[in-house]
């Protein structure tokens, strides 16, 4: 009796093992994902939490995905493409413009009135990075998506209609193209990441700011200004945005979890965060009309004023780029092209 204990002790501390072993395999990576604006805000609410819980979903458990909003991990906005590639971050989402000069062939979808709308522009984009980008601005990381936002829109502390409206006002810009934009359109432009806005805002750093309309409720943005200036069916400009993942983790990971990744990333997710992003551009107008605020929707001919006006951007761009050694200037016919293409 006693050896037949001693065995079923032994084959059951066995089993019992076995358990633990097969419990420890089933999460078998947990990710980190550092991304610069507060959970309640849309792009982490309707974008990159769904995504983190379907990539879950998928794994069975077996991927496990932290997400750390308003960089909860630390340094600022413009350091998320270097803690990607240094291994701080495992996945983070970004503003390729944040960091002026590294990914410079994506400035292409910020040029004034480029875009048509953010679900296509956002294909097109993808297209656009897998045939140029992938092996040289993108190469240091996984490219999980990459899309645009809405129409932009100017947010003032006075009414704008006219380009001259902005002569001698401090407009924030969110990147190098479109802060340049802004001074051809005769505004002092300052240049600085998205939560720093409402600061800025409040203490008169800046009189005005160009987002899109979805990110204004989160960053409070129709109480701190009440007019808003809009385009009709056009986009003054939009941004062009990174959603990447550590290149060794990436490649650490089985071939069935990176299967699971990659069934959530590319075009058709690029196209998917563009329109959800775009889709919270109405619900957060809505909220500035309902406070009563002055929304201006400008004429199509007062759009050609600004279009006329803004014009040099493109021409300067081509210019910058040659001086890189690209061909600027089949970049953007390459980037139009392509937008048309994908444009219903």
């Amino acid at each position: 009796m006693t050896l037949m204990t001693t065995a079923m002790r032994a084959a059951l501390a066995a089993v019992m093992a076995a358990g633990i072993g097969t419990a420890a395999l089933a999460q078998e990576v947990t990710l980190k994902m550092h991304q610069f604006l507060p959970p309640q805000a849309n792009v982490p609410k309707l974008i990159l939490q769904p995504w983190a819980d379907r990539v879950m979903e998928k794994s069975d458990g077996r991927i496990k995905i932290d997400h750390y909003p308003a960089m909860q991990l630390g340094g600022k906005p413009p350091e998320l493409a270097s803690q990607v590639v240094d291994g701080v971050a495992d996945i983070i989402w970004t503003v390729a413009g944040y960091t002026p000069g590294r990914f410079p062939q994506a400035e292409v979808f910020e040029l004034p009135f480029i875009m048509t709308n953010a679900e296509d522009t956002s294909r097109a984009y993808w297209e656009y990075a897998e045939a140029n980008m992938m092996d040289s601005d993108f190469k240091d990381m996984k490219i999980l998506g990459v899309w645009v936002h809405g129409p932009g829109v100017i947010h003032s502390s006075k009414p704008i209609e006219q380009v001259s409206d902005l002569n001698g006002m401090k407009v924030r810009g969110p990147t190098r193209v479109i802060t340049g934009m802004l001074g051809d359109l005769g505004a002092t432009a300052v240049g600085m990441p998205v939560p720093a806005i409402p600061e800025a805002l409040s203490k008169g750093v800046i009189d005005a700011c160009v987002i899109p309309w979805e990110v204004t409720a989160a960053l409070k943005v129709p109480e701190l200004v009440q007019n808003h200036t809009t385009f009709g069916g056009e986009a003054l400009y939009t941004t062009a945005f990174i959603f990447a993942m550590n290149k060794e983790k990436y490649e650490s990971l089985p071939d069935d979890l990176k299967a699971v990744i990659d069934s959530e990333s590319g075009a058709d997710f690029s196209a998917l965060a563009g329109g959800l992003q775009a889709g919270a551009d109405g619900p957060s107008r809505e909220m500035a009309e309902d406070m009563g605020n002055n929304i201006i929707d400008l004429t199509p001919e007062q759009v050609a004023e600004w279009k006329e006006a803004a014009s040099g951007a493109e021409a300067r761009w081509v210019s910058e780029m040659n001086e890189k050694g690209f061909d600027g200037q089949a970049l953007v016919d390459q980037a139009k092209s392509l937008i048309e293409k994908h444009t219903d």
